[in-house]
């Protein structure tokens, strides 16, 4: 399956809970040279291409080093998966010595030392300066570096083509001149909602909050209130009504476009397929989410997946040559011509660039600046609580001011981040 699955990973992963283990991993590893290295990677419907891939990455790492077997389990990305990872970080008999994670489980992760500091590593990798600072943040707590960025999801703005030629439009350039566009197209075709917006769609709305300097960690600051009232007005009968849109996530919004019920979207590079299968296939395109300033683009989250090495490996030294070479430049191309996972080397995305148009707003977006959640256990508490979707549904109510809800909202992600 396309990489819809997972970033969406960035996004659906927020969800998945778990806690930490309660004792730290109980062996330090090894860096034995021959034996089996164990590699866990998520599992999908349709797993076969990204086997494919694996498979070949194997062949050639074996090659160069013989004695050496990899073993490859592809684990589901239930809520089960916390309990296995929990079970590896203390028990090194069924660990791997390679795992794929969820760039939003890091925090968790990191608290529990169950992963191993790969700062030199990618340092001294002829490839590791070719990584986005602002990805590496996916993979960074406290100055140390858990994985390698393996792929990313980058939202932009799907407009339809057909809409805007009949009306004359251009694709906006600001907040504002999305908003005024936005309205005018539902004003003028009442069956459409201009920019199809969610109540539960977090990472519609959080660009909006970054584009005008806020901070999920001061939701109530005054730049803040700034991108949440922009957003929370959209929610509006003249644009995506209340009733229709307040309880809308990331994923209806996406089904909202794709079957030509709205003349804007906010979606990932991971919905291609989803549109291309719609009414709106053949008469849409995309461009950067406009940022509060005109010319500027909105600061979009990178969700996506990493590849760490368990501390406690037995094989360190194989387990960041796997790494390295699964994470390079040959296989992220292969895997994103196999599963569309967007690359995080730069040099990647900018050759398949050249061969895709469609991937230039994306991008654009990636080198214009990407933000991240709180690189903070407490995360998943704000994520399982609704802070975020809670705070945008009272807004657009009218249940709370704007005032009120953003107090609020601060309120509950100070103290899950906190950990009181």
């Amino acid at each position: 399956m396309k990489i819809v699955n997972w970033a969406a990973a960035g996004v659906a992963l927020l969800a998945l809970a778990a806690c930490a283990p309660s004792t730290a991993p109980s062996s330090a590893g090894g860096d034995e040279k021959t034996g089996t290295l164990r590699v866990w990677l998520f599992d999908e419907p349709n797993r076969a291409p990204k086997e494919k891939v694996v498979g070949e990455a194997i062949g050639e790492f074996t090659a160069a080093n013989k004695g050496v077997k990899v073993e490859v389990t592809y684990i589901p990305t239930t809520p089960a998966r916390h309990e296995k990872f929990k079970g590896a970080f203390n028990d090194p008999a069924s660990a791997p010595d390679v795992a794929e994670y969820g760039n939003t489980d890091l925090a968790e992760y990191a608290a529990a030392g169950g992963f191993a500091d790969l700062s030199a590593d990618l340092r001294n990798w002829s490839e590791g300066k070719d990584v986005n600072a602002d990805l590496l943040k996916s993979a960074t707590v406290d100055g140390k570096v858990y994985g390698m960025p393996w792929f990313i999801g980058i939202r932009a703005l799907y407009y339809r083509t057909d809409v805007f030629d009949e009306l004359k439009l251009k694709p906006p350039t600001s907040i504002e001149e999305l908003s005024k566009t936005a309205r005018e197209i539902r004003a003028k075709k009442k069956d459409l909602y201009g920019l199809a917006v969610g109540g539960e769609y977090t990472f519609g709305a959080l660009p909006f909050v970054w584009a005008t300097g806020g901070e999920i960690e001061k939701l109530n600051s005054p730049e803040a209130r700034k991108g949440v009232k922009a957003y929370t007005d959209l929610l509006s009968d003249d644009n995506c009504p209340p009733q229709a849109c307040a309880g809308l996530t990331g994923g209806k919004t996406v089904e909202l476009f794709a079957s030509g019920k709205a003349a804007m979207g906010i979606l990932g590079n991971f919905s291609r397929s989803a549109v291309d299968a719609g009414a709106a296939a053949g008469k849409y395109k995309v461009v950067p989410l406009p940022g509060d300033k005109p010319g500027t683009i909105a600061p979009a989250f990178a969700g996506g997946n990493n590849l760490g090495v368990m501390k406690n490996s037995k094989h360190r030294s194989l387990a960041v040559q796997f790494l390295q070479l699964l994470g390079g430049k040959k296989y992220q191309l292969k895997m994103y011509e196999a599963m569309g996972n967007l690359p995080t080397l730069t040099s990647a995305r900018e050759e398949l660039a050249a061969k895709d148009e469609f991937l230039k707003p994306f991008l654009d977006t990636v080198s214009a600046g990407t933000r991240f959640v709180p690189i903070h256990p407490g995360w998943v508490k704000i994520d399982n609580q609704k802070v975020i979707p809670t705070m945008l549904q009272k807004i657009s109510g009218k249940q709370a001011t704007l005032e009120q809800a953003t107090d609020e909202a601060a309120s509950a992600v100070t103290t899950a981040l906190s950990g009181s």
